[in-house]
């Protein structure tokens, strides 16, 4: 683990083995299984759960008592906001149909895997297993049971799609049919097939 240790509170528990990145902070009460992977200047917040083997790409950032679960996979520049939930088990059970104690053998483990650039609000539920896409947006609260298209945004419970969203974060405005465009960076994009494509700048 190679960290500067300024840069990890000290009521922190970060496993030995985990993989930590340059320039990675890690606050108060937070905690780091074995095997998980921070990349590189990446925040952890109050009281964040890393599971397992959980990996974050770089710059991503993991709000106050986010709990995401193993086997989930975030690519770079994620926003986990607080309170987050990704879950890994589709048929939860504390024990088996003979009353015994389930163990990690009785029970395969699914993830939740984030696309670059998405941000997932305050309190909301990922439902493993999922995928959020690419620059995808889900509301605070929202419950997402199903997978998220590259720059989604999805709100409620179940998580439904109600428009789309650029890399700045502002929701997309229609410019004509099938057209769409970001107010912050100009940038023009068109749907296709549910899916939605930047339209190249014409030189």
């Amino acid at each position: 683990m190679t960290q500067k240790t300024d840069q990890i509170a000290a009521t922190a528990d970060v496993d030995p083995r985990a993989v930590i990145g340059t320039d990675v902070t890690i606050w108060h009460l937070a905690q780091v299984r074995e095997d998980a992977q921070l990349g590189s200047g990446s925040i952890l917040g109050r009281g964040a759960y890393i599971g397992p083997g959980v990996i974050l790409g770089a710059n991503c950032k993991v709000q106050n008592y986010a709990l995401l679960y193993e086997p989930a996979v975030l690519g770079d520049g994620v926003f986990i906001g607080p309170a987050v939930v990704f879950t890994n088990d589709v048929f939860p059970r504390a024990v088996n149909v003979d009353g015994s104690r389930k163990s990690a053998a009785d029970w395969e483990a699914v993830g939740v895997t984030v696309g670059d650039g998405a941000s997932i609000g305050a309190r909301a539920v990922c439902v493993a297993p999922v995928r959020i896409g690419r620059w995808a947006l889900v509301a605070a609260g929202a419950v997402v049971t199903r997978d998220v298209p590259d720059h989604a945004i999805v709100v409620g419970v179940p998580a439904r799609q109600v428009g789309w969203v650029g890399p700045a974060g502002i929701p997309l405005v229609t410019a004509g049919e099938n057209l769409y465009t970001c107010p912050a960076a100009g940038d023009t994009y068109r749907e296709v097939d549910g899916a939605l494509a930047i339209v190249p700048t014409e030189r």
